[in-house]
């Protein structure tokens, strides 16, 4: 049976180090300077210009594929809302799942930045010649696209004609995730789901500042 063509961005499968992923994240500020961008979940980040009067440092959308990445946007908070200190009054909920790109006041998203963080995402199907075993540990690019509504997540998929060696690809295959996926066995082929990890990260390495 095929799989299933259904993307969700970049989306965590679980923490790098020795400790599964816990929700946690780094808070970032999109300001209303940003007008150009819509945000959806699992969206990918790298860092912009400054920062908000909280001292919270703003982040913009990646929109080539190929940038440095700081991470994947994992939660939403509601606009204009700078995080509560008190996990009681934290105003994240999954009513908050997008970004629109015209912002009336600024927006706060909490990323997952944490470089070793394993993902996982779909190819787009369209170079069948590469979504076979040899690409296993290759390096790729991203097809940067938005959700289908605003209750989507990010449509943004593997750019499957891109998997090379080359070592300044932004993103790292590491095989299949292993499991069903909308009830269908991931297998190599058009729209798999890959694990990979990011590749080329702002947060390693000499990167400038902006």
């Amino acid at each position: 049976m095929a799989n299933v063509n259904a993307p969700f961005g970049l989306q965590v499968y679980r923490g790098g180090g020795p400790y599964a992923f816990n929700n946690q994240g780094t808070v970032y500020s999109i300001p209303t300077s940003d007008s150009s961008n819509a945000y959806y979940l699992n969206d990918i980040v790298k860092a912009a210009s400054g920062g908000d009067t909280n001292g919270c440092p703003n982040v913009t959308k990646i929109t080539n594929g190929t940038d440095a990445i700081r991470g994947s946007i994992v939660g939403i908070f509601q606009p204009g809302m700078y995080p509560a200190a008190s996990i009681q009054g934290l105003p994240l909920s999954l009513e908050n799942n997008y970004v629109p790109a015209t912002k009336a006041a600024p927006y706060y998203v909490l990323v997952d930045d944490d470089p070793t963080t394993i993902f996982v995402m779909q190819d787009d199907g369209i170079t069948t010649g590469n979504l076979v075993a040899a690409s296993c540990n290759k390096n790729f690019t991203i097809t940067v696209t938005a959700g289908a509504t605003t209750n989507s997540k990010s449509a943004s998929v593997i750019l499957s004609s891109s998997f090379a060696t080359t070592n300044t690809f932004c993103m790292k295959a590491m095989g299949l995730a292993q499991g069903p996926f909308s009830g269908v066995q991931n297998a190599y082929g058009a729209y798999a789901k890959w694990l990979c990890r990011i590749n080329v990260s702002e947060l390693t390495g000499s990167f400038a500042g902006v």
